[in-house]
Order: structure tokens, then sequence, then C-alpha cells
């Protein structure tokens, strides 16, 4: 019996000591994990598509070569409509590109984006908010790493850059060469043009700062902003800071060709609730950055049914 109780207090002794040592792995295993979720890497993109198949591969093909880390694409096609994965499918199965399915939600910019920071800002050290027509350009560096990692940012919060308008090049329909080949040339009156004051600004947050998303362009007014070149400015300067049009700034292809554009139109808003893009206010945007041209005119009224006398009077003067 001695020897019996002798075995019996050594096996459960010994599997108090193996328990513990799970334990003990366990607790490091978590810490670990712990303390990785929570520590930043790199640049993320935060984007939302719909109908953006014919662009989607050239947007992620460009931010992959400048450097970003991952690429988070909120999908918002309706149920029956194209999907990413058709496109992308080798990004995806990479985990360079994750798509989020918001397919059918009307109106979601802002909930998707704050989405994308809440999940994403301590895990990267700058997350981007940029659309898929909108590709930075940075004149003295290739990769977006090495421009965000400059000293001149440290005290800075939200890094914002102009918007750089594209004309239509007079292309009045799609064909599958890229952007950058189709549309070389910018509206050089790119401060006429009309799309709303703050709205010339596209934003990028630093990691580890919890704070709402309040706007897709600005973010949060509580944040401190610099332009380009680390400068601290608040917003209404950065926008109106046409020196950044040199060096650093944000390609907007915004239009594209005639047909594209009244697609965009029609496809509707992922910003605002209820409200038509089919309206002269838009055609107004679209001929202040582009020529007005009668194949133009006819094309927009054929698919409008808007009445464009207003440009044919342009025309004649």
């Amino acid at each position: 019996m001695y020897f019996y109780h002798q075995i019996k207090e050594k096996l459960e002794f010994s599997f108090i000591l193996k328990l513990k040592a799970l334990l003990f792995i366990l607790i490091c295993l978590y810490l670990f994990f712990y303390i990785h979720s929570f520590k930043s890497d790199g640049v993320c993109l935060c984007t939302i598509g719909k109908k953006e198949n014919l662009y989607a591969r050239e947007f992620v093909d460009y931010y992959k070569n400048m450097g970003v880390k991952k690429i988070f694409i909120y999908d918002n096609n309706e149920k029956k409509e194209e999907k990413f994965e058709e496109v992308l499918k080798d990004d995806i199965k990479e985990k360079f590109v994750e798509i989020i399915d918001i397919r059918g939600l009307v109106a979601p910019q802002i909930q998707a984006m704050e989405d994308c920071r809440k999940h994403n800002y301590r895990k990267f050290d700058w997350l981007i908010f940029y659309d898929m027509d909108e590709f930075i350009f940075l004149r003295n560096f290739s990769n977006i790493n090495c421009f965000l990692n400059q000293k001149i940012f440290d005290k800075c919060q939200r890094i914002q850059l102009n918007w750089y308008f594209h004309t239509d090049n007079n292309l009045l329909y799609y064909d599958n060469r890229s952007l950058a080949e189709r549309f070389p040339e910018k509206e050089k009156k790119w401060k006429d043009v009309k799309i709303g004051g703050i709205e010339g600004i596209k934003s990028i947050l630093k990691g580890n700062i919890n704070i709402k998303i309040y706007n897709t362009h600005f973010l949060n007014s509580k944040l401190i902003s610099c332009d380009g070149f680390g400068k601290i400015k608040d917003i209404q300067n950065i926008v109106t800071n046409e020196s950044d049009h040199y060096y650093n700034y944000i390609d907007h292809y915004y239009t594209k060709s005639t047909e594209e554009f009244i697609n965009k139109l029609l496809k509707g808003d992922v910003f605002h609730l209820n409200i038509t893009w089919i309206n002269l206010q838009k055609i107004d945007v679209y001929f202040s950055l582009s020529d007005i041209t009668i194949e133009k005119i006819n094309y927009i009224e054929n698919k409008t049914k808007l009445d464009l006398s207003k440009f044919r009077l342009k025309l004649k003067k």
C-alpha cells in the first residue's frame, strides 16, 4: 500500500506540473498574439467599390507596386452584380486583397471606412482612404513607405493631398488601355472645378489613432493635419495648396470617357442617401473638366434624357 500511495502521489505531482506547463505555454501564446495584434506594420488601403471590375486590377497593381501591404475592398455591388473575386482571384489568394461583403447596402461609404479604420488602426503604421479612381503620385518617391516614414510627418496625424483632375481626353467610349494611357491630360484650371470645398482632398491616417471617421475626405476635424511636405495646416489651406500639384498629389480620374462618366452617374452614389446623380449639376462638373463637343452632348442626352440646350448654346458662341 505504501508504494502504491507513493506512485499515486508522483503521478498526481507529474500531472500538476504538466498542467502548469501547459497553462504557462497558453498564457505565453495569448500574450504573443495579443501584443502582435497591437503591433503596427506598413501601410494599408481602405476602399469601396461598385461596378469597378474594369478598373480594380489596375488599381490593385498600382498600389502593390507602391509598397502598400494590404488592400481592403468593401464590395458594394448589388447581390447579382459582378464580384471582385472575378478579377482579383490571385491577390485574394495571396491575402494581399481582402474583400468585405456589403453588397446591396445603400450609401455605406462612411460606415465602411470607419469599419476599416476600427479593425486596422492598430495593425498598420498608416491607413489610406482612397477610391478606385484615385492614384497617389509622389514625384520623389517610388515607395509609399519611404514617403510616409519621413521625420517631417512625425507630428502629423493625418496627411492630406490635393486631387489633380484628369480630363476625358476627348474620348467618347471606354477601351481597355490603362487610365494613365487613356487620360494623360490634366485639367489646368483645377481651382475652378466646383465639386465642393473640402472634397478636393483625400486623407492618409497615422496608425494607433482611435478617432471615429465622420467624413471620407478629411476623416475627423480633430486631427492634426499636414500637407505633403509635413507642414501643419488647416483643412482649407490644404485644399488650396497648389504647390502640392508638382510634388505630391492624387491623380483623380473623375470622369474618364463620356460613356464611363454617364455609367458612373447611373450606378448611383455610395455616400448620399436617395440622391440621383443624373442631373445638370453633374454635367456642369463634367464640362468644367473637359471640352464641350456636339458628340458628347448627343451621347449624354440620349443616355440620360436631360436637356443640354445650355451647352449647345455655349458651342455656338
